[in-house]
Parts: structure tokens; C-alpha cells; sequence
């Protein structure tokens, strides 16, 4: 399909389905957001004493402080109030974008917090870190593939110039994989972060995220043809959180709670109404690195594919099945020998589970 059909959901689809009964009860007034005493009917004193033993909580992010789907939330939770509702001590660090660092700081626990995706927790574990997959919006993940729009079919492809930023991301191989295409049937080139190089035929594919590069060309007035792996069959994860497993052990409850303060500011700035607020206190952090208009779209595209692909289970779980055909694909298309059962020994849901009911409503406030 092309990118006009692909990427203008409507934003009302964000708070569809079961994200409505989830956000009728957990809303919280865009002017009550900034220094406001904490609400002591939210946590239990006993709980409250165990959340503060924890000390202090780093939370490292994904990619600096760019409106994603596992950062923007955690930025909002913290300027709304929840964490200090729950009585964690949290610090936002920014990452770098290297997922590896992350998930080795996450191991040597300097930080206790982080997004990795379901993949990352897996090969991570094989090189081993030991560090948990604890939670995940989706089982659609963000890696896309961008041709030109008249390609009718990824077998097209064979033969033909595809643009990678220094590796082919495992979904995207699997995709070609299905359409019965081998890594080596298409030449990949390194390329750099300019999309325009698609539509100026310098390539005849590129990968991307669903929610930047589409954008940017769409904003650009090009037309291009997305490709999604789900589209296909193939696993991914999006918005998914990590945690330090030595740290889980000794203060699930600070997990469990900082995992409710998240998903109730993720259904929070998912609501139309409030995302302008949301991209607010991203700009917050970032400063002048912000630009409202391109996190906007990178937030509500990132949103709308939760919204329109959610889990099987609980909002915000870890679906098991999916850790298990991710395993299968890691071993098909990096080379790394994991096993489906021992891959999910190393995510544990129940954190997740706790803090979020049957309709997909965060439990607020907590037990």
C-alpha cells in the first residue's frame, strides 16, 4: 500500500478498542501536570516504604528524548506526578541510541530501567548480559522497508540496490525471507539518514522506522510504498522494557509500579486531547533539540500501530509466543543458536500482569 494509506490513521483510532476502557478512569487534568503534591491515596504507607527502599530508579532511554513509544511516556509519568504518587525516586537518563550500551549498563546495573526490544533481551542474553524483558505495547514492530510505489511485489527487489544504515534489521531480512529472497539476492549499500536518496532513485529500497522516515518523505510531498514485517508474519515488539533482574528480586514492587506509572501516562498521551501536553514535556527535556511537529508524528504514528495491532493478552504484557518465533528468527537470520524455551526464561510478564486488569485498564490506585 502506499505511504498516503498506510500512515494517516486517524488519530481517534489511538484511544479505540480496548485502549478506551483503559483511559476512562486514568486520566489526569493537563493543569494539575507541574509541582503538585503527590497523591496519597494512591499507594498504600507499607508500599510507599518499599518503593522508597529501592532508591533511586535510572531509567535510560532509547534514543535520547525523542517522543517514542516507551520514552515519551516515561517523561510524561514523571512530569504528571505518578512516579512521585508511587513514591519511586526516578532519573531520566538519556541514551544513546546504541542498544547494546543500554543493555550492558542495564546488566552491570548502572541502570535498572531500560526500552530494549524483545529481540535485543534475547541476543543480549546469548552474549551474556543477564538482563529481563519485562513488558511490550505490540508484537508489530518499528523496522520497515521503502520502495518506490509501482513495486508490486518484494521479489522485485532481486538484483536491486537496497540502502541500510550499517546492518539489515532482522525483520526486514525475514520479510525478503518470505517473499522468497535471500540477503545476498539483493546488494546492499550503507547509507546515511537522508530518506530523499528513495525517491531521487539513488536506491531502489531503503529501511526505516514506520514512524520517522515515512514521515519525513510524506511531509517532503513524496510518494513511496511502505513494507511492514507484521504485513508478513514476522514477530517484532514495540515500546518494550527491560530491568536489571538482581534489582527486580529485591524490589518488585518499585518494577511493578513503575511499569503503572508508564502505562497509565502511555494511555494518558494517547488520548488526542492530551498529546500537545505530552509533546510538551518532551520539548521539556530536550529543549531545542524539540521539534513538535516531527515528534508529534513519530508519537501518534508510534500509537496508532499499538491502538491497531494490540497484544494478545493484557495491555502491556510479554506474549510468550511471540518471544518464541523471535527466537526462531534470530537463529535463522543472525546466526545465534537460541532455543524457544530458553529464550523465555529470560522474560518474566508478571510485573506487567499486576498492574493492568482484564479490560486493559491500568489498576490505579495501587494495592
Amino acid at each position: 500500500m502506499t505511504l498516503s494509506t498506510r500512515l494517516r490513521p486517524a488519530l481517534a483510532a489511538v484511544g479505540a478498542a480496548a485502549l478506551v476502557a483503559s483511559l476512562a478512569g486514568c486520566g489526569t487534568d493537563a493543569a494539575a501536570t507541574n509541582a503538585r503534591e503527590a497523591d496519597p491515596s494512591a499507594i498504600s504507607q507499607d508500599r510507599c516504604d518499599e518503593n522508597k527502599a529501592a532508591g533511586t530508579i535510572t531509567y535510560m532511554s532509547g534514543y535520547y528524548w525523542q517522543a517514542s513509544a516507551s520514552i515519551l511516556e516515561v517523561i510524561a509519568a514523571d512530569k504528571l506526578g505518578y512516579f512521585d504518587d508511587l513514591c519511586l525516586d526516578v532519573k531520566l537518563q538519556p541514551g544513546p541510541g546504541d542498544t547494546s550500551q543500554n543493555a550492558k549498563l542495564l546488566a552491570a546495573g548502572q541502570v535498572q530501567i531500560t526500552p530494549l526490544s524483545e529481540q535485543d533481551v534475547i541476543t543480549s542474553n546469548i552474549n551474556d548480559l543477564d538482563i529481563t524483558g519485562i513488558s511490550s505495547y505490540s508484537n508489530a514492530g518499528l523496522d520497515i522497508l521503502m520502495t518506490s510505489p509501482d513495486v508490486t511485489d518484494l521479489s522485485e527487489l532481486k538484483g536491486k540496490k537496497l540502502g541500510q544504515k550499517g546492518w539489515l534489521p532482522m525483520g526486514v531480512a525475514a520479510m525478503l525471507g518470505k517473499a522468497g529472497l535471500a540477503s545476498d539476492d539483493v546488494e546492499q549499500v550503507k547509507v546515511g539518514y537522508d530518506p530523499s536518496i528513495l525517491p531521487r532513485g539513488q536506491v531502489d529500497a531503503l529501511t526505516g522506522f514506520i514512524s520517522n522516515e515515512p514521515n519525513q518523505l510524506e511531509a517532503a510531498g513524496e510518494d513511496v510504498k511502505v513494507w511492514e514485517p507484521k504485513e508478513f508474519g514476522v514477530p517484532g515488539s514495540l515500546g518494550a522494557m527491560a530491568v536489571n533482574p538482581a534489582f527486580a528480586a529485591e524490589h518488585p514492587t518499585a518494577v511493578e509500579d513503575f511499569l503503572r506509572a508508564s502505562f497509565r501516562a502511555f494511555q494518558y498521551c494517547a488520548e488526542s486531547a492530551h498529546v500537545d501536553a505530552c509533546i510538551g514535556y518532551q520539548h521539556d527535556v530536550a529543549g531545542a533539540e524539540s521539534d513538535a511537529e516531527h515528534e508529534t508524528a513519530v508519537w501518534t504514528t508510534e500509537a496508532a500501530v499499538v491502538a491497531d495491532n494490540p497484544l494478545p493478552g493484557k495491555f502491556g504484557s510479554v506474549d510468550l509466543d511471540n518471544v518464541k518465533a523471535l527466537a526462531a528468527d534470530v537463529t535463522t537470520y543472525l546466526g545465534m543458536d537460541v532455543d524457544g524455551d530458553q529464550a523465555t526464561s529470560w522474560f518474566d510478564g508478571s510485573f506487567a500482569d499486576a498492574v493492568v486488569d482484564d479490560s486493559g485498564a491500568v489498576i490505579w490506585p495501587a494495592p
